[in-house]
Formats: C-alpha cells, structure tokens, sequence
C-alpha cells in the first residue's frame, strides 16, 4: 500500500480506538454506555419528556431508546409513568439517583468534539464534512442508520 492509504486507514483506526477508550473509561466510571449517558442527559434537558420526545432529541429509533429505557429503568435511573391528562403518553423521568448520575458523569465524547468542530472556519467544517461522507460511501456505510453519537462496539443499551 502507499503511504497515503496507510494514512487514511491509521486514522480511520485512532478514532475507533479513541471511541472505545473512551467508552470503556465511561463504563467504568459510570457504570453506563454512551448512549445510556445521553439518554438520561436528555431526560435531564427536555421538560416532561415522551419516549418519543427523547428518542428525537438523541436522533435514535424509538425502540432503541424503548430498549435503553428499560435498562436505565430496571437500574432505578428512570421512570416512566402515563401523564394524567393523556394516558396515550408516556412520560419520563429521571429519579434522583440518575440525576446525580447525569450531573456527575463526563461529558460524552462527541460534546468534546463538537467544542473544538465548531470553533474551525466554515470552510474547514465543510471540509470535513464532504471529506467523511465520502469515507462511509467507501466503506458502503452510506445507508446505515446513526445517531451523532460517538460509540464504539459497545452494547448500544
């Protein structure tokens, strides 16, 4: 291969294993996965959140975060209990022990991207853009279903 390749694909390699670092470091410290940990900070955010409200505001399937919730759930992190005025809703919660989870857990590692990705010029961001749509047509990954979140093969519940 020439060294251009090689480039490519070393990098392609440091942000997966930088993923994964920082997955596994959230785990331990947390006991929670990326997506478990902006779950329960969108909770924190949105007021009197629906499954369906929070699923939107993490840009994932409404049966993925089904799954996720059941888990923060059955870990006393959230509740859900159907609202009062329309029982077709189903509200969530964080209790307190996931409030103080989410307050005291890192920040995901995408929020540290977007930091410094917002401070480039537009012409950088734009950039960048074009330059990764082509790398995930390359790895046929084009049609794939993804949130903005950074994770790596970790059990996304």
């Amino acid at each position: 291969m020439n060294d251009l390749q090689d480039e490519v694909l070393v990098s392609l390699r440091r942000i997966i294993r930088a993923t994964d670092l920082y997955s596994r470091k959230l785990g331990k410290r947390t006991g929670l996965t990326t997506p478990q940990l902006v779950v329960i900070q969108a909770i924190g955010t949105l007021r009197d959140p629906t499954v369906s409200d929070v699923a939107k505001a993490v840009s994932l399937s409404l049966a993925t975060v089904t799954t996720i919730l059941n888990r923060l759930e059955a870990n006393g992190l959230v509740h859900r209990e159907r609202s009062a005025v329309d029982r077709r809703r189903v509200i969530v919660t964080l209790t307190e022990k996931g409030e103080e989870l989410g307050a005291s857990a890192p920040k995901p590692l995408q929020d540290s991207f977007v930091d410094r990705f917002v401070r480039l010029e537009s012409w950088e961001q734009h950039q960048i853009v074009a330059a990764l749509e082509r790398v995930a047509t390359m790895m046929d990954a084009e049609e794939l279903d993804a949130a903005p979140i950074l994770l790596s093969g970790e059990n996304v519940f």
